[in-house]
């Protein structure tokens, strides 16, 4: 076995997913919130198994052709980003140093609107298919069938081992993290950064 080739792959995939910002964002937003961080992190990870596979295995090609597919993907992106930058303004605005604990349903409710933020800002997101199914995809369709299975590997565990240590990195240092200066901040730059990637989304469709 060459372990040149998982490695490759690990430092591809670090390459590939962490300048994806929105999705990052997110993750870090619920590890300061301790609330379903670990959720959070596995379905960032999972889609990425997905994507991944698809993209190393033969879709990469198929995706980046149909330009219908990705000018709908910006779209729904340029949207979701947009309403979750304003979101993060409003938490930014409303940031208090008292945090209410749930009751039953609204644990309930939010369990499902962190597994729905989650997959809406994996699969929303174009970069992501660009960056692991077409740009991964393109490279690990390279290799024979035998080392594209450990590039493969390579670039899994780094999603992995990127989503988790972000998502429990930030529940660790929730206590200093969610001071209300510190949260508004972070929640002002986070807007920042959810406007910053929809303009360049809607620029890309006008261009």
């Amino acid at each position: 076995m060459n372990s040149w080739i998982p490695l490759q792959g690990f430092a591809l995939g670090l390459s590939m997913i962490i300048p994806i910002g929105a999705q990052n964002a997110f993750v870090l937003n619920q590890g300061i919130k301790k609330q379903h961080h670990l959720t959070t992190a596995t379905i960032c990870s999972i889609c990425d198994i997905v994507l991944i596979s698809i993209g190393i295995f033969g879709g990469g090609a198929l995706l980046a052709s149909n330009q219908t597919v990705l000018t709908l993907i910006t779209l729904a992106g340029i949207i979701f980003l947009t309403f979750y930058g304003f979101n993060s303004l409003k938490e930014a605005y409303n940031a208090s140093s008292s945090v209410p604990i749930p009751n039953n349903d609204n644990v309930i409710s939010s369990r499902r609107a962190v597994i729905a933020g989650a997959l809406a800002v994996t699969l929303l997101n174009p970069h992501v298919y660009l960056d692991t199914v077409v740009i991964l995809g393109s490279i690990g369709g390279q290799f024979n069938e035998s080392d594209r299975v450990l590039f493969a590997i390579g670039t899994l565990t780094a999603s992995f081992t990127w989503f988790y240590g972000l998502s429990l990195s930030a529940a660790k240092l929730s206590s200093t993290l969610s001071k209300v200066r510190v949260k508004q901040t972070i929640d002002i730059l986070v807007a920042a950064m959810m406007f910053y990637i929809a303009t360049k989304l809607a620029l890309s469709l006008i261009h």
